[in-house]
């Protein structure tokens, strides 16, 4: 069965590199499982759609729809302008907005697509007026939005809890040091790279105007800084589950976005209630076929019997934990980070438990190199959502992506894996 599984995966990987849509790649798979493995699908159809029921898989449509408004809204831009205020007259300042901003974003909507689209429009041009050069500026803004994959809520971590049975309040907390310290590095990264760009910065301000200018942008952006209070504090206060967390964000976003920001209308509420119907109906398609496939593979047992392979060639612990690094480094490169955590945590699982890991840094760890696919090709999702808006070539902005993923990344992926604290300690503080 081992052979038959990794025949399944070549298969979907293969249609995946051929452009076929997601669900399909899945359905593929599937059948190789069905004719050639002689899989009963009696039963799995069946269990899949009874899964789909489950309410925390709620929060994913809702958690999307969110983003969405907040992107066509204007309350992203309240919120660039306000962290713009401490930071935007030093040198370099403006990539550690375009950083700070995309993290705070990521903290609404659960979307790694969000942060790009809601602060590429804004900010690209404006760091290119500024002296950054194009490409390098549409880069720190697709890599910073990755930290929406991270810093809670996340939908990536959503999935992994209800795939694997791990709290999922645990998983959100699992990924925020890391998430945190991502964002750390971006912006110190870019504060060196400033100094090799000729940039115009803003005159300094005098003390008293310096406060001036926080209050009244803090003013105006404090309904847009309370989404994120509303949302991490009814979960973490145990007054809601992250299902009510993100009907909650929806229901708070609207009457801002029509009342207070005016940014929202009838048409563009409409186009986002569209853009979210069909993000949410590919990812539920998508999630059937993979949950089908990945319950095929525990019925095999090849969880099991991969864990058994693994430990044939070696039991050291960091020597495993490397190659599973770079496994779901690869896996990352070629599929999102959605299809990732499905197909393959529940097959890991067994064997990270065995080395002594708890799931929940697994989450984390599972967390942030399936995040970090979203801007390395072939696969990149969001780098090239970025090269579109920020109107500029792909081949441009890869270099400059790939260097802010080895010295702002890199790091992080090895930390999260060696020092368990990394992730387990807010956890540990919360009680999980």
């Amino acid at each position: 069965m081992i052979e038959i599984a990794l025949l399944a995966i070549l298969v979907l990987v293969i249609t995946l590199t051929l452009g076929v849509p997601l669900p399909w790649c899945f359905g593929a798979a599937l059948m190789v499982m069905y004719f050639i493995g002689d899989v009963t699908m009696k039963g799995m159809v069946l269990w899949g759609f009874q899964q789909l029921g489950n309410p925390a898989l709620l929060a994913i449509p809702l958690f999307v729809l969110a983003g969405t408004i907040m992107s066509e809204s204007g309350i992203a831009a309240a919120l660039l302008r306000f962290v713009n205020a401490f930071v935007g007259h030093v040198r370099g300042g403006l990539g550690v907005v375009a950083a700070v901003s995309c993290a705070i974003i990521g903290a609404i909507s659960g979307s790694g697509l969000t942060g790009i689209s809601a602060i590429g429009p804004l900010l690209i041009p404006e760091m290119e007026k500024r002296g950054y050069p194009r490409e390098y500026a549409t880069a720190l803004i697709a890599n910073s939005s990755i930290l929406g994959l991270l810093i809670p809520p996340s939908l990536s971590m959503i999935l992994f809890g209800w795939v694997t049975d791990t709290s999922i309040a645990a998983c959100f907390l699992a990924t925020l040091g890391p998430g945190l310290l991502i964002m750390f590095n971006f912006s110190a990264v870019n504060l060196w790279m400033a100094r090799k760009f000729n940039l115009v910065l803003d005159e300094k301000p005098t003390a008293r105007e310096f406060t001036a200018d926080i209050t009244k942008r803090g003013i105006y952006a404090f309904p847009a800084l309370l989404m994120p209070v509303m949302i991490l504090g009814g979960i973490y206060g145990g007054i809601m589950t992250p299902t009510e967390s993100a009907a909650l964000a929806v229901i708070y976003a609207i009457p801002v976005g029509f009342l207070i920001y005016r940014g929202l209308r009838l048409d563009n509420f409409l186009f986002a209630g569209k853009e979210a119907a069909t993000a949410v109906g590919a990812i539920m398609l998508m999630i059937l076929f993979s949950m089908i496939l990945g319950q095929m593979f525990v019925y095999e047992g090849v969880p099991q019997k991969l864990v058994s392979v693994i430990f044939g060639i070696t039991e050291n612990k960091v020597v495993l934990l490397i190659l599973i690094n770079i496994l779901l480094f690869l896996i990352g490169m070629v599929v999102n980070d959605a299809t990732a955590i499905i197909l393959v945590a529940p097959l890991l699982l067994p064997l990270m438990q065995a080395l002594d890991i708890s799931p929940v840094q697994f989450a984390a760890i599972m967390g942030v190199n399936t995040a970090m696919g979203g801007v390395t090709p072939p696969y990149a999702s969001i780098l090239y959502l970025g090269a579109r808006i920020g109107k500029v070539k792909v081949t441009k902005v890869i270099p400059p992506a790939m260097f802010l993923v080895l010295t702002g990344y890199v790091p992080v992926v090895f930390l999260t894996s060696f020092w368990p604290d990394l992730s387990l300690y807010l956890p540990r503080l919360f009680g999980y």
